[in-house]
């Protein structure tokens, strides 16, 4: 007796995205029609990772649907290799191989089938998923479109060749979301190194932001007993986030994440990295540019800890005058942004040195859209240790300009004090207030 072969493609549907109605099986070509699959289209086939339960995520139908709502007429194709990612993890790892494969024959066969042209086919692939994608890309033979990986899979991988994991050579264009990196290489439950073509880590990659215990515990607490199998969102939760970082973008277009080419989160974490020249940002998600380069582009960004998840970035450098030689560490500061559109008050930020009579930049971050920026304020804050300083010797500093970079429209705008050609920045004292500079506009042509 022929042993009934598993179906693996379900052609979900906009009305139902949690319901498998209909498989689409290779070799049996009135599948497709019976599906009602639109060859004219794109398609999209989602492939789901490792499973505790045994059971479709409740990311799965989430993100159908906004595939649906971005593409209503595409084939959103669901893979079902949950048997085989039910396993002890290195044993699912190992059956990426296999899944890859009938991946690849899957879509191999129903190109031929239908004549669909390849750059209308997109794998997005999740955890242990990204890799199935990958191995499924390598083996088609002709390119696949693009491969999204969100999160793909780190233990059993980061030290793997290119044949085994998913790889910048396994598609047109290949961009990867890396959301979950904290821990050593191959310890790490998402991949570390880039394996795309572009590979955006959102605040850098390791740990995402709402996804601290308190948060996840005080969702399950409201749930309840229910909240008991979301337990494992506390071991998930950033993960996941690269998911919900795709659907964002599937969803609010006007509000599109931008993130920025650079060469270490230290970089960037100063700010230093906020250029958009020769496609030094670029668009996450879905309306990603397509820009290859021969090596792996590594970009960085920060979020917000919920939908949307975008935040407008800025570079502040600042030179600190001082008539004393003072030098400080960890350094609270406050500082708020008043723009033509809104404003934002007490964005907090550390400066892990402050030294007299330098030079510093660091990034600052706001999810208020304020506009062109007219007036900014900055505030040094006494941390909660007293030190020695505080009895003897100053806590000041005096600041001429401040130069503001935003990452979002490219402008810098020179900043001076509101009174006077410097302002103190005293420790646990007031504001220092700073306006748009007359001099910003003017300079220029004066120069010429």
């Amino acid at each position: 007796i022929k042993k009934k072969k598993k179906k693996l493609f379900s052609l979900r549907t906009s009305d139902s995205p949690d319901d498998d109605l209909c498989y689409i099986v290779p070799g049996q070509p009135e599948t497709i029609n019976e599906c009602q699959f639109n060859s004219k289209t794109q398609t999209f086939i989602v492939i789901h990772g490792w499973s505790v339960t045994g059971m479709f995520e409740s990311w799965v139908p989430k993100l159908v649907s906004a595939l649906y709502e971005r593409e209503p007429y595409a084939n959103v194709i669901v893979v079902d290799w949950l048997t085989r990612a039910n396993q002890h993890y290195p044993t699912s790892a190992a059956y990426t191989k296999l899944v890859g494969r009938d991946v690849a024959k899957f879509v191999t066969w129903i190109q031929k089938e239908l004549q669909l042209p390849w750059e209308r086919i997109h794998l997005l692939g999740y955890s242990l998923g990204a890799h199935v994608a990958g191995i499924a890309g390598d083996l088609t033979d002709h390119k696949i479109s693009r491969i999204t990986g969100l999160d793909p899979a780190g233990p059993t991988f980061e030290h793997a060749d290119d044949q085994n994991t998913l790889s910048r050579d396994d598609a047109q264009f290949v961009d990867v979301l890396h959301t979950n990196t904290r821990g050593s290489p191959d310890r790490s439950i998402g991949i570390q190194r880039p394996v795309g073509h572009i590979d955006i880590y959102p605040n850098g990659g390791t740990f995402q932001p709402g996804c601290n215990i308190q948060n996840t515990l005080m969702g399950i607490a409201l749930e309840g007993i229910r909240g008991l199998q979301n337990m494992d969102q506390i071991v998930k939760c950033s993960h996941e986030r690269s998911i919900h970082l795709f659907i964002d973008s599937l969803l609010n277009t006007e509000q599109q994440s931008m993130a920025y080419r650079c060469a270490s989160k230290d970089a960037f974490n100063k700010g230093m990295c906020l250029n958009c020249r020769k496609n030094r940002c670029n668009k996450l998600g879905y309306n990603i540019n397509k820009v290859r380069t021969t090596r792996s582009t590594r970009m960085y960004l920060k979020t917000r800890d919920m939908m949307p998840y975008k935040v407008f970035h800025y570079q502040v450098k600042v030179h600190f005058f001082s008539q004393d030689k003072l030098s400080f560490t960890e350094q609270p500061m406050k500082i708020s942004l008043f723009g033509t559109r809104g404003e934002k008050e007490d964005i907090p930020s550390v400066l892990p040195v402050l030294n007299g009579n330098t030079t510093l930049s660091f990034l600052i971050t706001t999810d208020v859209d304020v506009g062109d920026l007219m007036i900014v304020k900055l505030r040094w804050e006494k941390d909660s240790i007293i030190s020695w300083s505080d009895f003897w010797g100053s806590s000041k500093f005096h600041i001429r300009k401040l130069r503001v970079k935003s990452g979002e429209t490219q402008s810098k705008v020179i900043f001076s004090p509101k009174e006077g050609e410097f302002t103190h920045l005293v420790r646990g004292g007031q504001d220092a207030v700073f306006v748009k500079s007359k001099e910003d506009n003017m300079s220029r042509k004066e120069k010429l």
